[in-house]
């Protein structure tokens, strides 16, 4: 069962009984009949298989299960900020704004594309403005379209976590944990902390997306991802983003085995090692920021980048065939140093370091399972630090 297979003016019936104390009372706040409530009430306790209320002479008593709910559909329902839209306009208009057509969408929910133009038209009137516009053979979502899609993605991530938390209630350890990874986590803490939360909650799904902050950030926003792990900004949050520092990974130079710089250990210089090729992540990354910055501090003239690269694995390549040099973490390349296919070529000089962290939404309200997995996190990395 899926977020949207809940009537959502139900939904924000519960909510308002429990704030309330009453039917009659929150008959009003939502505009429905007290029969249409107590009606739509019976369907949801069937839906979610728990009861929600307890029937009492002086009013209805909420159950476990409804205060629980209660918190998650009134942050849904303020993210959403459409109170007259039904799920099924929310639900085809989502489907339309992942798959980018019509045609692509009506495959994915099995809805006709007749069903899915007359919901996403009933849904514009809903909104008081436009939603999709055409652009050539396609379609593309307007200005506002993009605002809202965002909007229904948050609240369709509070709901789903609504359900996983009523699951656990029923004793079912069931959700799906979305985590980003970038970079520097995929080397070592991520691999062991979904190693060690699978073990102790196998029936919790948990998806790696992978890739850089850029291309994160957004899903991240849009409640498509739970979290990111992996190098935090430097100069701290962005509005509507809250960084949690984990542990500080300090990079050194890299180079092949066999490099005519190795083996050359404490008098080696940086001045000298400008004089190789470089390989480095984009500017605008924190690791690049770094590696200028390591230049800058000595007074030495930083060199050329002839390759711009964050791919781990095509740099690990490129340095084994040729005299290129990098600025990586040893986790990174770990398996190339103990085969010694690469080498350290030398600490990085001054203080390079970067801050590995967890970067959330700020109104993020992780679900226990969720708060089990951070706390995972939390735990590799005090051993991290301490292996330092």
């Amino acid at each position: 069962m899926g977020p949207f297979d809940l009537n959502i003016r139900h939904l924000r019936a519960v909510a308002a009984i429990v704030q309330s104390g009453s039917i009659s009372a929150a008959s009003q706040i939502v505009n429905l009949t007290q029969p249409a409530i107590t009606q739509g009430i019976a369907k949801l306790e069937r839906q979610l298989g728990l009861p929600l209320f307890e029937r009492r002479s002086a009013g209805m008593a909420p159950t476990e299960a409804a205060m629980m709910l209660a918190p998650r559909v009134e942050a849904a329902v303020r993210l959403m900020d459409a109170r007259h839209a039904t799920a099924a306009q929310i639900s085809a208009f989502l489907a339309l704004a992942r798959q980018g057509s019509y045609a692509a969408a009506a495959s994915v929910t099995g809805l006709s594309e007749p069903s899915l133009h007359r919901s996403v038209g009933e849904l514009s009137l809903v909104i008081g403005q436009p939603l999709v516009e055409r652009r050539g053979r396609g379609i593309a979502l307007t200005h506002r379209g993009t605002q809202v899609a965002r909007a229904f993605r948050l609240g369709e991530a509070e709901l789903r976590s609504a359900l996983d938390e009523l699951a656990m209630l029923q004793g079912r350890e069931v959700g799906r944990i979305t985590v980003g990874a970038m970079p520097l986590s995929r080397a070592r803490i991520l691999p062991e902390v979904v190693t060690d939360f699978h073990a102790r909650h196998p029936e919790t799904g948990i998806a790696i997306i992978e890739g850089s902050y850029t291309e994160l950030v957004g899903p991240l926003r849009d409640g498509e991802l739970d979290l990111m792990v992996g190098a935090l900004r430097l100069g701290g949050g962005e509005e509507g983003l809250i960084h949690y520092p984990l542990f500080q990974d300090r990079p050194v130079i890299i180079g092949r085995a066999g490099h005519p710089l190795a083996g050359r250990g404490d008098d080696l210089k940086l001045s000298e090692m400008a004089l190789y090729p470089w390989i480095t992540a984009a500017a605008g990354t924190p690791l690049r920021a770094q590696w200028q910055a390591m230049f800058e501090a000595e007074g030495v003239s930083v060199p050329r980048v002839p390759i711009e690269c964050g791919a781990v694995m095509m740099i690990r390549q490129i340095l084994r065939e040729t005299d290129f040099l990098t600025l990586l973490s040893p986790d990174q390349v770990a398996v190339e140093l103990e085969a010694d296919w690469l080498v350290k070529i030398a600490d990085a000089p001054g203080d390079v370091a970067r801050s590995i962290g967890v970067t959330t939404r700020f109104d993020w309200r992780p679900t226990p399972l969720q708060r089990a997995f951070l706390e995972t996190l939390r735990v590799k990395s005090e051993h991290i630090c301490s292996e330092a």
